[in-house]
């Protein structure tokens, strides 16, 4: 995709350094492109990238995590590649933590396993 900062969603921004990338993904984008071809969140940061930095061709943006499409929430990104396997290697390592708050409209039934 070649879009238009000005045709972007906007992206809340949480926190940013030479290393990371923290943002507010919303809700129904999809973390990267997928068979839909609706714009993704990694599309759109890319681009955000390569205008603030006023960079020409391609800028890097590490995934270290994913969030499904239909859920919101913070997620992180690396913006170098030894960010990148760091970040990697916390989450392998179970040291990158994250928690998750499910709002649910009606009642759960008791001693039922949901995933």
């Amino acid at each position: 995709h070649v879009v238009s900062m000005a045709k972007l969603p906007k992206i809340n921004i949480i926190y940013e350094d030479n290393h990371i990338l923290v943002v507010e993904k919303p809700i129904n984008i999809p973390v990267q492109a997928d068979n839909t071809n609706d714009l993704d969140l990694l599309t759109i940061l890319k681009q955000y990238r390569k205008d603030k930095e006023n960079k020409q061709g391609n800028v890097y943006l590490g995934l270290v995590h994913r969030l499904d499409r239909p859920v919101g929430g913070i997620m992180v990104f690396a913006k170098t590649s030894k960010a990148a396997s760091r970040l990697s290697e916390q989450v392998r390592n179970k040291e990158f933590k994250k928690r998750y708050l499910v709002i649910v409209d009606g009642k759960l039934e008791k001693n039922r396993e949901y995933a």
